[in-house]
């Protein structure tokens, strides 16, 4: 019984060299019956499979076309990919050492005249015996390449290895006849090009070596996050404690945490009392305490305390494993830039291998003596130098350390289209609450009237709000439980909606609420209006304490902006984003908060709906729009932004809605976003231009388009050092990325 993969699918696949190799991997899964998309990432060998498909038969379809493929299933563990990266790299250096050593020996035994002429009585024997260790050679370094190349052709497809094994292998065919026919020769083309097929593979199996070193460095951070993740788990089980290992962890089950330990899977704190280092998750360096009933996150570090939590989270469903997933997804996504190299690199071989044969025949027919050696040299140099590689890793190479790099700082890039886009946004707009704000309210003014002490007006204040359940109660509670005030029995509590509460208090009759709580209920308060308002003006929401019907006290409960919201407002502004805050709040607070963020346009009293109708109304005023917030009412507007960025302490919905994902709460990481995307689109465009700017060039000298004028020819080793080091140079730009610095936070 097949089966099937439900909704997605992740492969490794092994054997893809070139540009050419995505285009084969992903027409043969995407044949497979039940496969909805593909999307094969170059730069780190990887395939995602969507739609409902038996895993057997993905593999063996790619298989056939040449290749081989795993199923990557959990967590993989980081020490094994290093390791398997590490043994790749050591092979192909070992091909490179042999290959080099034995073409070296021959270039120098050549120059120097140590071997004799190849039509002497010595060199009949010598030369023959020359060709078998040099096929003895290409077959040990460069056996991967001749294999790939039959299965290609197999497929009518041409692709990397087409060209090498094309090139080599004439080297070696061409030099064979020279051997075997050298009285008929022009004296001109008896020469043998030995040396130059295996030092070709040599500079080709060593480029691929760097390029596999420097490679593996690009998908550090997903190692890091895989590095996070623990391999067992402390759980109660019938009152006894045991390892376990992360797989057998249950839903509900009880688990400890000690001291230096890492998180096992997300929670909830049952009891006890520590601090834990999110920043491998976050980005934020300090410590983040906690208590009872707050959530724990799989893959961080517990600090200071032992305690015991309950599992709400496990396997491929913590937070970890979905950012792990999120990223991964980014990473093998084709923003719109690496189309035009993809629909390139999809024709690039077979147009190299009519080029090369073109040259041939130019050479043949017009070239000088020895023709058929300057044709046979000129289009094995074309075959060599053309290899597309480096016009394949251009894009995927970068966004993968990009999107790592994001991951780092604290950055959740769930789509490779927001990290071309982030960069050309003109305006962003902001939800208050959680976004701008803390989203958190908090007791922000208390003044006394009368004889009694602002601490008896909070006194009373919490003590009957403590039957309350409206969200401004919790913030007088809290700021009386800071202040560790004792409460009050509360008799003949009474909530009136909109207004406020009343009740009685050690007998004495307590209102406290807004105005038309007290002129409802008789109390004077006209002589405070002016300061109500001077409140309400600085985005504070003041309520009136009344004792016996007499007002003694006045408190305010704010949702003070988050400290770093002026400062990251200021830097994109300095990126030259026009910035607008969106919210339902009432204009009187919206303006005051926006005023403190140094936020000149604002939209207030806007409902929940209507945020993705704002946005859409700017988009079609000619603007490319972001859109920040944190809440269920933002989703669809997160979902019209050209650019959405969730606040990563908001609703599970806004984040799936959004594009980026901004792991901890602080704004200053979306012009940190920005920032890296600007950065980002640069380096491919560096590296596009790069990779055209050598294929553009490259191919016509190695074709002989300077021989007229300057005599230059291309030696064909050095044509595929150049090829090998033109891979190297694009992996070793998109590096680059991961040392970004971000603009200075004050």
């Amino acid at each position: 019984m097949n089966t099937k993969t439900s909704d997605e699918l992740r492969l490794s696949v092994l054997g893809m060299r070139c540009a050419g190799c995505v285009s084969a991997v992903e027409g043969a899964l995407a044949a497979v019956e039940g496969v909805t998309s593909v999307s094969v990432n170059f730069a780190d060998h990887s395939a995602v499979v969507k739609g409902q498909a038996d895993p057997e038969l993905l593999k063996q379809a790619v298989k056939a076309a040449g290749y081989d493929a795993a199923v990557m299933e959990g967590f993989e563990d980081p020490a094994e990919q290093e390791a398997q990266e590490l043994q790749r790299y050591r092979q192909l250096m070992k091909k490179a050492a042999v290959a080099g050593a034995f073409g070296l020996s021959l270039m120098v035994a050549e120059h120097f005249g140590w071997l004799p002429e190849i039509g002497s009585s010595t060199g009949l024997w010598v030369w023959p015996e020359i060709a078998l260790i040099t096929v003895s050679v290409l077959i040990y370094s460069g056996w991967h390449f001749y294999s790939g190349a039959y299965k290609s052709l197999t497929l009518g497809q041409a692709n990397m290895d087409t060209l090498i094994a094309l090139g080599t292998g004439s080297a070696w065919l061409y030099s064979c006849i020279v051997i075997d026919y050298y009285d008929t020769l022009p004296s001109l083309a008896k020469h043998a090009y030995f040396e130059a097929a295996v030092m070709i593979l040599a500079f080709i199996n060593l480029g691929s070596g760097l390029e596999t070193l420097a490679r593996g460095k690009t998908s550090s951070a997903i190692r890091q996050l895989i590095g996070l993740q623990p391999r067992t788990a402390r759980v109660i089980r019938n009152g006894e404690e045991m390892d376990v290992a992360i797989e057998q962890v249950g839903l509900g089950e009880t688990l400890r945490v000690r001291p230096g330990e890492k998180i096992a899977v997300d929670g909830v704190l049952l009891e006890g009392h520590s601090t834990v280092d999110e920043s491998m998750l976050t980005g934020e360096s300090l410590p983040v305490e906690k208590t009872a009933g707050a959530e724990v996150v799989a893959g961080t570090m517990n600090q200071t305390g032992s305690f015991l939590f309950t599992a709400t989270r496990i396997g491929r469903d913590t937070a970890l494993a979905q950012i792990i997933k999120s990223v991964r997804q980014a990473q093998s996504s084709k923003p719109e830039i690496a189309r035009l190299a993809d629909k390139i690199s999809s024709v690039f071989v077979p147009a190299v291998v009519v080029i090369s044969v073109l040259t041939f025949l130019i050479w043949y027919a017009f070239g000088p003596e020895p023709s058929l050696g300057y044709a046979f040299v000129t289009s094995m140099t074309v075959l060599v130098i053309a290899c597309p590689c480096a016009l394949g890793l251009a894009t995927p190479i970068s966004v993968m350390v990009a999107v790592g790099r994001a991951a780092q700082s604290g950055i959740l890039i769930r789509k490779g289209e927001a990290l071309q886009t982030a960069g050309k946004l003109t305006c962003l707009i902001l939800d208050k609450t959680g976004t701008v704000t803390e989203g958190k309210p908090t007791v922000s003014t208390v003044e006394a009237i009368g004889d009694i002490s602002e601490e008896q007006v909070l006194h009373w204040a919490a003590s009957i709000e403590s039957g309350s359940e409206h969200p401004l109660a919790a913030a007088i509670l809290s700021a009386a439980e800071d202040k560790q005030i004792k409460l009050e029995k509360v008799k003949q509590f009474a909530a009136v909606a909109g207004h406020g509460v009343m009740a009685t208090i050690n007998e004495r009759r307590v209102l406290f609420g807004n105005k038309a709580l007290m002129d409802e209920q008789g109390v004077s308060f006209t002589r405070f209006n002016d300061r109500l308002e001077q409140l309400s003006a600085l985005g504070q929401t003041p309520m009136l304490l009344a004792v016996d019907n007499k007002i003694t006290g006045i408190i305010a409960v704010s949702d003070p902006i988050k400290k770093d919201s002026a400062h990251a407002v200021q830097l994109l502004k300095n990126q030259g984003v026009r910035i607008i805050m969106v919210t339902g709040d009432n204009q009187i607070t919206a303006h005051a908060i926006a005023e403190q963020a140094g936020i000149s346009e604002v939209r207030a009293q806007v409902l929940p709906q209507d945020k993705a109708t704002v946005v859409k109304e700017l988009q079609q005023a000619g603007e490319i729009v972001g859109m920040v917030g944190d809440g269920i009412n933002d989703a669809p507007a997160l979902a019209q932004a050209d650019v959405g960025f969730a606040i990563g302490t908001g609703t599970d919905v806004a984040i799936e809605s959004a594009d980026v994902v901004i792991l901890q709460g602080s704004l200053l990481k979306v012009p940190e976003a920005i920032e890296l995307s600007k950065a980002t689109v640069i380096n491919i465009k560096q590296n596009l231009l790069g990779a055209f700017f050598y294929n553009t060039i490259s191919i016509p000298v190695a074709a002989g388009l300077l021989y007229p004028l300057f005599g230059i020819l291309l030696n064909p080793m050095i044509a595929g050092a150049a090829m090998a080091m033109s891979s190297v140079t694009v992996v070793t730009n998109a590096n680059r990325l991961r040392w970004m610095k971000f603009v200075e936070h004050k």
